[in-house]
C-alpha cells in the first residue's frame, strides 16, 4: 500500500479496529477520548469530510498514516504494513477498556489465555519498561467477556484461581481474590503489592528469581492473613509501596516478622519501584541496585 492510499483510509474506521469509538458524533467530526493518552473529557477530534484528526490536548494531528504512527510507535513503512492489513496484530475489534457500569452489572468470564503475544500489550509492558521475556515468566494475556463484549489484558493467576488484569485502559481482578505466590522450593522471599512491582524487580534484579519465592499480595488487604506463611521464611526483602498504606503495613510485617528488612528505601521519591523505574535515568537506577545487597 503506497501513502496516498494509506491517507484516504477511513480514521473512524481505523480507531475502531484499534478498539476506540466516538464520545459523540456529527455529520461533520467525531469526537474520541484521546488514544495517545489518558483522559475523561473527549478533545480528540475527526473531522469525517476531510479525513484527519487533531488532538487539542497536545494540538497534534494529521492523517491515517501518522495516526498509526503515534499510536504504533512505528515508522512510516510500519504504519503501511499495518493498514495494509499484513501484520495481523493490528487487528484490535475489541475496546480495551469496560466501563464501571458494565462491570458492576455483570461479571468477568475468561475465554482464553495463552502467551503474551498481542502488540498493543507488548507495547503497554515497554511504556512500563517491562521486556516480554520478563513479563513471560509471570503472566499471560488473558482473553475475557463483561457481558456481551470482549476485552483482551495482561493477566497475573493468583493461587486461587482468579486472575489479576491490567492493561493500558483498565485495571481489574476476577474471583476469587487472593495473592500470588511463585515458587515453593526457597528459604527466602520478597514481596510486592502488585504484578507490575514484582516484573519490575525482576527487570532489574533477574537473580532474585533464582533463590527466592516471591509473593505478589495484590491488595494490601491479604498482608495480615499472610503473616504467619511469610514468618516461616529465613529472610523477606518487603518492596511495598511507599504510599501511606504500604508504609503502614511494611511497619506491620518489620513488627510481626523479624526475619523481614524493608528495601523501599531503594526507590525513596517515588510511590512504587515500577514508577521509579519509568522516571528514572538509567545510570541511577544501575547504581541504586548496585547499593542494595539482598539476603
Amino acid at each position: 500500500m503506497d501513502c496516498e492510499k494509506a491517507r484516504n483510509i477511513d480514521i473512524v474506521t481505523t480507531l475502531a479496529k484499534l478498539g476506540h469509538f466516538p464520545v459523540r458524533k456529527t455529520e461533520k467530526e467525531a469526537w474520541f477520548l484521546s488514544p495517545l493518552r489518558t483522559e475523561t473529557q473527549a478533545s480528540f477530534k475527526v473531522s469525517l469530510k476531510e479525513n484527519y484528526w487533531i488532538d487539542f490536548g497536545t494540538f497534534e494531528g494529521g492523517s491515517t498514516i501518522d495516526l498509526v504512527m503515534k499510536m504504533e510507535n512505528c515508522s512510516v513503512k510500519e504504519a503501511l504494513e499495518r493498514l495494509s492489513g499484513n501484520m495481523g496484530h493490528f487487528s484490535f475489534h475489541w475496546r480495551p477498556n469496560p466501563t464501571k457500569t458494565e462491570h458492576r452489572a455483570n461479571p468477568i468470564e475468561i475465554i482464553q489465555e495463552k502467551e503474551i503475544e498481542h502488540q498493543a500489550l507488548q507495547n503497554y509492558l515497554s511504556s512500563r519498561k517491562i521486556s516480554i521475556t520478563t513479563a513471560r515468566k509471570l503472566c499471560r494475556e488473558v482473553h475475557y467477556k463483561i457481558g456481551c463484549k470482549k476485552y483482551f489484558a495482561i493477566g497475573l493467576r493468583n493461587r486461587s484461581g482468579g486472575w489479576e488484569l491490567r492493561n493500558r485502559y483498565w485495571k481489574g481482578s476476577t474471583s476469587p481474590k487472593d495473592v500470588s505466590m511463585i515458587g515453593s522450593r526457597f528459604k527466602k522471599l520478597a514481596i510486592t503489592e502488585g504484578m507490575f512491582d514484582m516484573l519490575t524487580l525482576l527487570e532489574l534484579m533477574p537473580e532474585i528469581g533464582n533463590g527466592h519465592d516471591l509473593l505478589i499480595l495484590n491488595t494490601t488487604a491479604f498482608v495480615k492473613r499472610m503473616i504467619s506463611e511469610i514468618g516461616e521464611y529465613e529472610s523477606v526483602e518487603l518492596f511495598l509501596d511507599r504510599d501511606k498504606t504500604g508504609l503502614g503495613m511494611t511497619e506491620l510485617l518489620l513488627e510481626r516478622c523479624p526475619n523481614s528488612r524493608d528495601l523501599s528505601s531503594l526507590y525513596g521519591g517515588f510511590k512504587d519501584i515500577n514508577e521509579w523505574k519509568v522516571k528514572s535515568a538509567k545510570d541511577e537506577v544501575r547504581q541504586r541496585i548496585q547499593d542494595v545487597s539482598l539476603s
